[in-house]
């Protein structure tokens, strides 16, 4: 029955460290935003322009198929040693 206890402690723990991470991880995200508009707002009164905004878009995954890798025939041709 200890043992059962001091998983159900550990559990707990394991929990309030998750839900610690959490509040911090939306605090920062909220201390981004104000960033990124105090930002925009001395951008825009320098007249430079908009920042890009990369909200939710992310870099595509490269293919090595569009690079071209695939089009190189294998154990064709020779190295030459200079």
């Amino acid at each position: 029955m200890e043992c059962y206890q001091k998983l159900q402690a550990r559990i707990q723990e394991a929990k309030d460290t998750i839900q610690e991470q959490h509040l911090i991880i939306e605090a920062l995200i909220e201390e981004k935003a104000s960033l990124l508009q105090t930002i925009q707002g001395l951008q825009e009164d320098n007249g430079a322009p908009a920042p890009f905004d990369d909200e939710g878009e992310e870099d595509p995954e490269e293919d090595p198929k569009e690079e071209g890798f695939y089009d190189i025939p294998i154990g064709e041709g020779e190295i030459v040693d200079e």
